[in-house]
């Protein structure tokens, strides 16, 4: 058992071991402060510290972060002192130069020079190799300083370009010997800046001998050859950076140079010339992705590697399809460039290539072709679009051929006559070439779709007959559709659905070419849909719907009775998706079917008689469509076309009564409502009933109000009577609630002459006297109904 001590007792044992518990603490934060304190840096001497008490810990001293690190500090120090060394010898030999004599002239160009260049051998050996480097930095800058000296003192009459040439070929030759001397080799800066100097004296001297373009292109080129080896040859990384950066600047700006050449050449001679300088660059490019391709520890990556053997490829096209557009004419160009950009497709049968040298030509061989293709769109994009102009003129004329049927509108694209080529061309590729395993399925799918632009723009490129062209088009729409349905491949029906369409606007230029395509079209696309129902049932029945309308407009019809004619598509809808119940095409079908239908409807809005048996029999189709098990739904649209079509009827015959529009509603309303009340007895009298007695009582009731006969209101008062006393019979609240509301509102507005006479034959304190009586009668309820309710209070407290 437990033993609780007095209170006293337990007051005196918790005071003992809280006092335990402070002791403690102060000894932890006693040893916590000198512990910080010999973690901390201090600051000060310990003999000017001040003491602190035991239990209170030292504030940590911040001390202040160094901004910049020491070799940061250093560096920009030795540059500053270099650039401004070189400022000061720039200014000496621009501004002091001509107080000296020759030899004063010659005596310090040589000991400020030979000084800058002696320094860094002996700062090497004290280890100052930054100091080194900055020195030395300066003495290269010195002999430029000093060859722009010589040329202003001694050779003034030599031309720029020669001396140029040979001051950077002697200063790189310079700055190379200095690298290697004995101490030397350890700085970085000399070789790099020889190279930058290399990069001038075959560009000059191509100046100062006069060469023009060529020479000056081919100089260029020669310099990216260099540059080029080195960068993949010598194995210092500043080195081989310098040389990269020049392989690539000057040698792009050397291809570029050539190709503008090859694009502006005035003839053969021309061409060849800049095709050589197109294919040394291609040379070039060849050879560093090659070498880069095979030592991949000091050449560019695999990327580069590939990326400059579709460059070297992309050269070699352009270089020889140069030569072949100065010679052909300009129709030519592009097959030209196609055929040698199919040439390197040689490369899959050269096994010594690297492997990414062949994928990079072949990326090459692909540009090429996509290009070619581009190139072929406008003339396609006429073709197919060009038609859309006949929907504005139909029926206007045979135009004179296939060029002027798709171009009335648009002008036709310049060098077009070798687009069908170059398609059948790009087909050959896909089918024969390309065998790898990913992408032969994509070239079989886009090889067809080649065939057919190729097909279609036969007519207009050759100019033929419109008639010829309108059956090439159905031939190639054909054909489309055929490849498409047998293997099974929705997306090459994108192709036969344009070819269709631009086909059908196509034959709009004259009445019996119309009829006939549109037949020809719903036939064709029927039969396909043995494959591809959910696509070409739709597009049967949609030139149906036009075959319809063309029908109707040929034989002379208005557009509201070509509406008939129109509606049997949406009833062929119906019937084909009813007997297609559950399979993917149904519901497009039916779509298709509800469009044309709208049609219909928009045709037939100008003729009310004519739109309201439109309407009717829209609802005669939809009313047959509900009876499937799963589109019972749509028996609530057919009622409403039912409605629409009276209403337009009555609209017809010019009636303005009411009644007329909501007896319809009410009647159909009733008889759901009672079926629904037989299935479901559970079914409230509000939502059986309500909506339909409503849609009559509510309007009638409105329209008595402002009637000033007798007739509206005693029969609307007799059929209110009629279903208060049904809905009384029948213990049913909707007739008996909406009955008797009616009823009384009626009674009143025939009593409501009666009741203003009465109220104006009354004395003025009548009417606020029977006011203040209500207003008493109901304060008294109100008061009886608190006591109540406070006696009942009383009661259930006396209970508790």
């Amino acid at each position: 058992m437990t033993h609780i001590p007095p209170p006293a007792e337990e007051l005196r044992l918790i005071d003992a071991e809280l006092w335990q518990l402070d002791a403690r603490r102060a000894q932890l934060l006693a040893r916590r402060a000198w512990l910080v304190a010999a973690l901390q840096p201090r600051r000060t001497h310990p003999s000017r510290q001040s003491p602190q008490p035991q239990w209170q810990a030292p504030t940590p001293a911040a001390l202040p972060r160094p901004e910049a690190s020491a070799p940061s500090v250093q560096n920009v120090l030795l540059v500053l002192g270099g650039v401004l060394l070189t400022v000061a010898a720039m200014v000496f030999t621009l501004v002091s130069w001509g107080h000296l004599g020759i030899t004063g002239r010659a005596l310090v160009l040589g000991a400020v020079t030979v000084a800058a260049l002696g320094a860094p051998l002996l700062l090497l050996k004290r280890g100052l190799r930054s100091t080194a480097e900055s020195v030395a930095g300066l003495g290269l800058a010195l002999t430029v300083l000093d060859a722009v000296a010589l040329h202003g003192a001694v050779f003034l009459e030599t031309p720029g370009a020669p001396y140029t040439a040979l001051a950077s070929a002697l200063l790189s030759g310079l700055w190379i010997a200095y690298s290697f001397l004995p101490g030397a080799d350890a700085l970085r800066l000399p070789r790099p800046a020889a190279l930058v100097a290399a990069q001038l004296p075959l560009f000059f001297w191509a100046i100062a001998a006069d060469a023009g373009s060529f020479g000056l292109t081919a100089a260029l080129l020669v310099t990216a050859g260099c540059d080029t080896v080195l960068a993949l040859r010598v194995t210092s990384r500043s080195v081989r950076v310098v040389a990269t950066i020049g392989a690539y600047g000057v040698g792009g700006t050397g291809a570029l140079a050539a190709g503008w050449l090859t694009w502006s050449a005035s003839g053969p001679s021309a061409a060849a010339r800049a095709a050589a300088l197109l294919l040394l660059a291609g040379a070039i490019t060849l050879g560093a992705a090659w070498q880069g391709s095979r030592t991949a520890t000091r050449a560019p990556g695999e990327e580069q590697s590939l990326g400059l053997a579709l460059t070297a490829g992309l050269l070699a096209v352009a270089a020889l399809g140069g030569v072949a557009r100065s010679a052909l004419p300009g129709v030519w160009t592009v097959p030209v460039h196609l055929a040698l950009g199919i040439a390197l497709l040689a490369v899959l049968r050269t096994a010594r290539l690297p492997e990414t040298v062949r994928r990079g030509l072949l990326w090459a061989s692909g540009a090429v072709q996509a290009l070619s293709l581009l190139w072929t769109l406008p003339v396609v994009g006429v073709v197919v679009l060009g038609p859309l102009s006949w929907a504005s003129q139909a029926w206007t004329g045979t135009p004179p051929d296939a060029r002027t049927a798709v171009t009335s509108h648009l002008t036709w694209p310049p060098y077009a006559g070798t687009v069908p080529l170059v398609l059948a061309a790009l087909v050959g590729v896909l089918a024969l070439a390309v065998r790898d395993t990913t992408w032969r399925p994509r070239a079989l799918t886009a090889a067809p779709v080649l065939v057919w632009a190729a097909l279609v723009t036969v007519p207009a490129v050759l100019e033929l007959p419109y008639a010829a062209g309108l059956l090439i088009q159905g031939a190639a729409t054909a054909g489309a559709l055929a490849v498409a349905v047998s293997r099974s491949r929705t997306v090459e029906l994108v192709p036969a659905l344009v070819a269709s369409a631009s086909l059908a606007l196509l034959s709009l230029a004259t009445q019996s070419a119309t009829l006939l395509t549109l037949g020809a079209l719903v036939v064709l696309f029927a039969a396909a849909s043995w494959r591809a129902a959910p696509v070409t049932v739709p597009a049967a029945l949609g030139y149906a719907a036009a075959l319809a309308c063309a029908t109707g407009a040929a034989a002379g019809w208005s557009a509201p009775h070509t509406a008939l004619l129109v509606l049997t598509v949406p009833a062929v809808a119906a019937l084909l998706a009813w007997r297609l119940d559950g399979s993917p095409a149904t519901v497009p079908i039916e779509v298709t079917g509800a469009a044309t239908a709208l049609v219909a409807i928009g045709m037939a809005v100008t003729d009310l008689p004519m739109l309201a048996l439109v309407l009717a029999l829209c609802a005669v189709i939809t009313a047959g469509t509900a009876v499937r098990e799963n589109r019972r739904p749509l028996g609530y649209a057919a009622t409403a076309l039912f409605l629409l079509a009276t209403w337009v009827r009555l609209a017809a015959w010019e009636v303005d009564l009411p009644e007329a529009y909501t007896l319809p509603v009410t009647i159909p309303a009733l008889l759901v409502g009672h079926l629904r009340r037989r299935r479901v007895p559970e079914t409230s009298s509000w939502t059986a009933y309500g909506p339909g007695l409503a849609a009559t009582l509510l309007p009638s009731l409105v329209m008595a109000w402002d009637d000033p006969g007798w007739t509206r209101p005693l029969l609307l008062g007799l059929a209110a009577l009629s279903l208060t006393l049904m809905g009384g019979g029948y213990s049913l609240q909707a007739p008996l609630v909406l009955g008797g509301s009616v009823l009384t509102l009626d009674a009143l507005h025939e009593l409501a002459p009666y009741i203003v006479q009465v109220a104006d034959a009354l004395p003025r304190w009548v009417p606020p006297a029977l006011a203040g009586l209500l207003l008493l009668a109901l304060g008294a309820t109100y008061e009886r109904r608190i006591r109540d309710v406070r006696r009942m209070r009383d009661i259930l407290g006396r209970m508790s």
